[in-house]
């Protein structure tokens, strides 16, 4: 399939009475097409179950290099799979795109991708490790991100305990960031890390709750607060 095939596919569900709501509520200044996430869905599940995995790179590159808003989303859907042989092109084209992010909804589908791409080799979250230090928020963020399925865990093993006291660490160095969409990485992170072990979130907050900033803190204890 060709990027002028996708987007036709694409263009066909365009709402032209959505366009300047999604470009306001997401903030884009890229192009949008205005069409539905649940058509987003139904195509590119289509497209992963007819297209070899070639053809998903080829296609997933091509539709992130357009800039166009609904194509970025479809790029990193297509890519979004557990379960992939042989998968470095994948992870190495989803890594190369962090350094585009600047959209939480694009960001996240991507992070999404990335999640899958992770937990079939925990060995990839040394790659993650470099992004907490980096100079683009974006890729910062994108290190809590991606690394959701291990706050997520509700029978972790011993290395998965390992890794997600390393990804703590990096939570850790984040709460005295003041940008906005870093506090609420953390608080998201250790959110649904309280479903499965409430109590290391609270000795987390106990040790740094004081320089994250009140929403992110809430936000952290939402579910706390039902348990107790």
């Amino acid at each position: 399939m060709t990027l002028d095939e996708a987007l036709a596919q694409l263009t066909v569900h365009s709402d032209p009475a959505t366009i300047e709501q999604k470009t306001a509520y997401h903030k884009q200044e890229r192009p949008v097409l205005g069409v539905p996430n649940p058509v987003l869905n139904d195509l590119t599940k289509d497209w992963r179950q007819t297209l070899t995995l070639e053809q998903r790179i080829s296609l997933a590159a091509d539709l992130w290099q357009s800039d166009i808003f609904e194509a970025r989303i479809c790029a990193a859907k297509v890519l979004t799979q557990a379960r992939i042989k042989e998968d470095a092109g994948v992870w190495e084209l989803l890594c190369s795109w962090v350094q585009d992010f600047d959209s939480w909804a694009i960001a996240d589908h991507a992070c999404t991708a990335l999640q899958k791409r992770l937990i079939a080799a925990p060995d990839r979250l040394d790659t993650i490790d470099g992004w907490t230090t980096s100079d683009h928020m974006w890729r910062r963020r994108a290190a809590l991100v991606a690394t959701l399925p291990w706050a997520k865990m509700a029978n972790p093993k011993a290395d998965d305990i390992h890794q997600r006291e390393r990804i703590l660490d990096w939570a850790a160095t984040y709460t005295t960031d003041r940008n906005r969409f870093i506090q609420k990485a953390v608080g998201w992170w250790l959110r649904d890390l309280s479903k499965h072990d409430a109590p290391r979130v609270t000795a987390f907050l106990e040790q740094h709750g004081s320089t994250m900033k009140a929403f992110a803190r809430k936000e952290a204890q939402r579910y706390l607060h039902k348990q107790g």
